[in-house]
């Protein structure tokens, strides 16, 4: 949507999206508006639809269910969900009428349609579309005696990145490589303000990240270390936030190799760090007065004459050796040396991870939530919080040191998998926390089950952009 704006009355209005809570549908105003007696077969519930042509012909009024009082987290999916069915109607303008709920419902109506905007085809062949809400010649106005331009502003900058987010995860790995992650965040901190510098190969030789540079060794797309760094003009005495992503851009599993029937999905592995970028990337768009830290470990797990081996031990950034257990264990190499590297570098007062990590975050908690880890109660309790007001949500699970043991290696400091088929996320995450070095505020988030899914909105599985709501509400939560 090229303009969003207020408008005073509906004279010149015809395109009428009008959202009402469950069993709270005023029937008078919708025949105030259109001219039409009696009570449409419309309830409220969450994305039920019901077009109403005008009396005399001019305007077409939607009615857009957001469901029940519990729903509102996720009131966006509403709105996101009318414009993909009723979009390609749309021409000119259409209008918000939001006058009778509350002024949040703004953000949720502006998030969820630019939300809409997104095109998994965009590879496609062929002629351009002739979409015109798509092709952003569509004027949106809104009808609120209490309308927020500063919250319009902010959910429009939220949904296009999340919805760029969306497309780097959803690119073929034959386009995305770790290269091709630097340079998406050096083209980001020259457009929005923040600092992007990229370790190459020889710079993780010389600093000693070894663990990273082992998952990469079996490919011919050389691992990269991604650091940004954002800081607000002026002087101040800011927190440091650090966000910590694993950016696996193909994961074959290496020598531990994967099955072949969902191969094609791991082009999706680097879902945690495309949530970094997203974070970082809009917390410069607001202006956020917060110092961030942002570091994505980048790398291809191939198969290869030069792939790590079962059996291998390896160093780390921390110093610490690993014995690789199994090589499809590769996402927590990458991130142990780039959360040890984060703590030494910038001695931050939080750091959280993210990481499309474990297959057993997905048998605990489906495609729901995201499994959180972290021995520091408060951050977790903000996070959970945020989690359910975003509908991004989060459940934690524990860090008991009785999986110390499932770590245990005769020939090295520690190793990268247990072995068993059981509590997968637990161990992965106390593997991790080694590597945090008992920092009293790190928390990791294993995103396996919601960074990459199934959606009504396309017919093989994509990205959701999930955390980029999630750490933007967080990063908000610290300074307000």
């Amino acid at each position: 949507m090229k303009i969003i704006k207020p408008i005073e009355d509906l004279k010149s209005a015809q395109f009428i999206l009008i959202p009402f809570l469950q069993d709270e549908v005023d029937y008078d105003l919708i025949t105030e508006i259109t001219g039409i007696k009696g009570k449409p077969d419309f309830s409220g519930k969450f994305k039920q639809i019901n077009t109403l042509p005008g009396v005399e012909g001019d305007k077409t009024l939607y009615l857009v269910g957001l469901g029940k009082e519990k729903d509102l987290s996720q009131a966006h999916e509403a709105f996101r969900w009318i414009s993909h069915k009723r979009n390609k109607a749309w021409k000119g303008s259409i209008t918000l009428y939001l006058d009778h709920l509350d002024s949040s419902l703004l953000y949720s109506a502006i998030y969820g349609l630019v939300l809409s905007k997104y095109d998994i085809g965009s590879l496609k062949s062929g002629k351009r579309s002739s979409n015109s809400f798509l092709n952003n010649e569509v004027e949106c106005h809104i009808y609120s005696k209490t309308y927020n331009e500063s919250l319009a502003v902010e959910a429009r900058a939220t949904a296009r990145t999340v919805n760029a987010i969306k497309a780097l995860v959803d690119a073929p790995s034959n386009i995305k490589n770790p290269e091709y992650l630097a340079n998406w965040a050096i083209d980001s901190g020259s457009r929005f303000g923040f600092k992007a510098t990229i370790f190459d190969k020889t710079q993780l030789e010389e600093q000693g990240f070894h663990a990273l540079l082992a998952v990469g060794q079996g490919s011919n797309s050389e691992p990269r270390l991604i650091q940004m760094e954002y800081k607000p003009e002026g002087k101040g005495d800011y927190p440091i936030l650090a966000l910590v992503g694993k950016g696996i851009t193909f994961d074959t599993g290496g020598l531990s190799i994967k099955p072949s029937d969902n191969m094609h999905h791991m082009k999706s592995d680097m879902g945690g760090a495309a949530a970094v970028f997203g974070a970082i990337e809009l917390a410069a768009k607001l202006k956020l007065p917060i110092q961030l830290i942002g570091v994505v470990a980048s790398a291809e797990n191939a198969v290869d004459a030069n792939s790590i081996r079962p059996g291998d031990v390896i160093n780390s950034y921390s110093g610490k050796t690993i014995e690789v257990i199994d090589t499809d264990a590769e996402g927590r190499l990458v991130l142990a040396d780039a959360i040890n590297y984060t703590i030494k570098a910038f001695n931050p007062d939080q750091i959280i991870d993210l990481a499309t990590l474990t297959g057993s975050s997905i048998g605990t908690l489906g495609y729901t939530a995201a499994a959180m880890f972290s021995d520091n109660e408060d951050l977790k309790d903000a996070l959970s919080d945020i989690g359910f007001e975003t509908h991004e949500r989060v459940w934690p699970l524990p860090l008991f040191d009785d999986f110390k043991s499932d770590l245990h290696s005769d020939i090295a400091d520690i190793r990268n998998y247990s072995g068993k088929p059981i509590a997968g996320a637990i161990t992965a995450a106390k593997f991790l926390e080694v590597f945090a070095e008992d920092h009293p505020a790190w928390l990791h988030l294993d995103i396996a089950g919601v960074a990459y899914s199934d959606s009504s909105y396309a017919k093989m599985k994509s990205a959701t952009g999930y955390g980029v709501r999630l750490l933007t509400e967080y990063i908000k939560s610290i300074i307000e």
